[in-house]
């Protein structure tokens, strides 16, 4: 039997005209396969010096509260097989409430939070559970095309516990009314896989008249792969 590590439809192709960037960086001609050994697995030991205190509380890196709605997003990280990947470094990143990234590139007219930087680590635990409090992000425009705006959206990078397990995605929120305008997220061809890119609202997760919660989970590879993001 041959063995499909993600099935059909759901990763994008590396070359999606609708995204425009993608037809001038993308490869123009089919992959090679190599024959290489086997690399070893990525383990990252849980240590005080890997995950600070404040890095599963993005509203906590300033002198203040940071501006916007705050959450709770929440999930557990899975195999192919359905089984929990432990102990696995997740990295999270995203602009904040007015849509603007802290970083010198985005120079678009929207203000800085001098208390969100949107950066973010943690590991996940026994069950590949993970959880981390943050601010709602903003959409934003992005120059793509004529009223081009990102719909809010998290950016994840997951390592797994083995290389090939290496996914970097986004996490969309419920109900938005421009995902049928971004071509990153259209970018996936099944409809299906692309659900797996919207997180869920949680009433459980939720904390009190603080802050709403979000669950998303992500599958590193096989049938029920989350896509991985462009």
């Amino acid at each position: 039997m041959k063995f499909d590590p993600v099935a059909d439809g759901v990763w994008p192709e590396l070359v999606h005209p609708a995204y425009k960037s993608t037809v001038k960086r993308g490869p123009t001609q089919a992959p090679l396969r190599i024959r290489a050994a086997l690399p070893a697995g990525a383990n990252f030991p849980a240590s005080p010096s890997l995950i600070l205190p404040n890095d599963i509380d993005l509203t906590k890196h300033g002198k203040g509260e940071p501006i916007g709605e705050k959450i709770v997003v929440a999930g557990r990280v899975l195999d192919e097989d359905g089984k929990p990947v432990r102990n696995s470094l997740l990295e999270v990143w995203q602009c904040n409430a007015a849509g603007r990234y802290w970083h010198k590139k985005d120079q678009h007219d929207a203000p800085l939070d001098p208390n969100f930087y949107g950066l973010g680590k943690m590991l996940t635990d026994d069950e590949g559970r993970y959880r981390f409090i943050t601010i709602k992000p903003g959409p934003y425009p992005w120059g793509n095309h004529d009223k081009a705006w990102r719909p809010a959206h998290i950016h994840f990078s997951m390592f797994g516990n083995v290389y090939a397990q290496r996914l970097v995605t986004q996490m969309y929120f419920p109900s938005d009314p421009l995902f049928s305008y971004d071509p990153i997220f259209q970018s996936v061809p099944d409809v299906a896989a692309r659900e797996r890119l919207i997180s869920r609202f949680s009433i459980e997760e939720t904390v009190g008249d603080q802050m709403l919660g979000y669950e998303f989970d992500i599958v590193l590879r096989g049938r029920n792969a989350t896509p991985m993001g462009l």
